[in-house]
């Protein structure tokens, strides 16, 4: 079955009270509460957003998070009460696209995983793309290395190497815009589109994507950081 969001959270109450609301408003949502349910769930379902708390029982979220990132690659937000920076980072370093503290808005929530649902189901690849020219889709970001628009992945030397939505339209707006300092309020604007995304998401996924594009992400010469700025993709032949 088709899920547009499940949220994985050992409070029944709000997990069940979230999923009650966003239904209300036509985003088919459904709740577990623990590690074993979620992984059993998305065996047998669909799910296009995952809202993720860190503290599931006996299991962590992160742990689960790095499960599911091994196998999917749908939005994963971390709700939870827990507010430390050191908490903060890991989410969006293990795969985290945001992370949303308790106790939460709910009409903010809404219009968060409303805008994130949009930006994903549009940036899916066509359902049948057979009859597209092999040279089609393909943007050269450096020799040997290509953006492919059709399977939202990276060609490096002939191996395809898998990009997160948001890593897709990063470098997607990167290409676009080659040679031009892109500043973080840029990215939020017209990547993100949300106004209640922090800089710091934007440091993780353009670390993300220098680990993917960069012979050594710790010197990169593709993408570098014009510093009080903001980012700018160069020319490496």
């Amino acid at each position: 079955m088709d899920y547009k969001c499940l949220m994985i959270d050992d409070d029944e109450t709000i997990a069940e009270n979230t999923a009650e609301y966003f239904n209300i408003f036509d985003i088919k949502t459904t709740y577990v509460t623990s590690y074993e349910q979620a992984v059993a769930f998305l065996a047998e379902n669909t799910v296009s957003l995952l809202l993720l708390d860190i503290n599931l029982g006996d299991k962590s979220g992160f742990e689960l998070c790095r499960k599911i990132r091994s196998e999917f690659n749908m939005p994963i937000l971390f709700i939870s009460a827990r507010t430390s920076d050191d908490d903060v980072l890991m989410a969006l370093n293990i795969g985290g696209d945001d992370y949303i503290k308790k106790p939460y808005k709910m009409n903010i929530l809404l219009a968060k995983v409303k805008a994130i649902l949009n930006r994903y189901e549009q940036s899916l690849p066509a359902a049948d793309s057979s009859a597209a020219p092999v040279s089609a889709g393909k943007l050269r970001i450096r020799d040997g290395l290509l953006l492919d628009t059709e399977s939202h992945s990276i060609r490096k030397d002939g191996v395809q190497i898998p990009l997160k939505a948001l890593e897709y339209k990063m470098l997607h707006y990167f290409l676009e815009h080659r040679g031009k300092v892109i500043t973080k309020d840029e990215f939020l604007h017209n990547v993100w589109e949300d106004e209640f995304v922090g800089e710091g998401t934007v440091a993780v996924h353009i670390r993300h994507l220098r680990e993917k594009i960069e012979a050594d992400p710790n010197e990169p010469q593709l993408i570098k950081t014009v510093w009080g700025v903001g980012y700018i993709l160069g020319d490496a032949s």
